[in-house]
């Protein structure tokens, strides 16, 4: 009788962490060298420094509920509900606070965690990353430098050449395609 309610409070448990490895483990959160390698991979470029600040008010207008929950209150969308978790199109992902190109569709990867997942941004200085301990763990969490807007978190678990997995909230993202003549 016991079995059935460890299984559901560990099904809840996984939900509410959000991004966890297929198997339903958490991964391991992403390590100095594994950041560093993915800085190297692009030099700092395009980058959009001015900072995007607006009141909780002006977020709450301009973003829908679910974007505003993801990016300002750091939630997390349902697995395999985020309408870029199984995107193919090619292009630049970009945050949906400032328009800050976050994700290129070159680094884009199937995890089969349900979220959009990157192996590398596509400039290192367009995202900031820092500690996030709830939920009863550590994780690396990731933001966009402009607005702060939450991402999602990085994994050690990912693809060579970084290692890295960035699952990213499709809630967090807006899509840009390549054009004919380059983006």
């Amino acid at each position: 009788m016991i079995k059935p309610i460890v299984t559901i409070t560990l099904t809840v448990w996984g939900l509410l962490a959000g991004c966890s490895d297929p198997t339903g483990t958490t991964a391991p959160r992403a390590t100095d060298a594994n950041l560093r390698a993915a800085s190297e991979l692009h030099p700092q470029e395009n980058a959009m420094t001015d900072t995007v600040v607006k009141t909780d008010e002006e977020w709450s207008e301009m973003l829908t509920p679910l974007q505003y929950e993801v990016t300002r209150h750091k939630g997390t969308e349902r697995a395999f509900t985020g309408k870029y978790h199984d995107h193919q199109g090619e292009g630049t992902y970009k945050c949906i606070g400032c328009g800050n190109e976050l994700f290129l569709s070159d680094h884009k990867f199937d995890s089969g965690t349900g979220w959009p997942s990157y192996w590398a941004p596509a400039s290192p200085d367009h995202v900031k990353t820092e500690t996030d301990t709830s939920h009863g763990m550590a994780r690396t969490e990731v933001m966009c430098n402009r607005c702060s807007a939450h991402l999602g978190h990085i994994f050690n678990d990912g693809p060579q050449p970084t290692g890295l997995r960035y699952c990213i909230n499709s809630a967090s993202l807006d899509f840009e395609a390549k054009t004919d003549t380059g983006q």
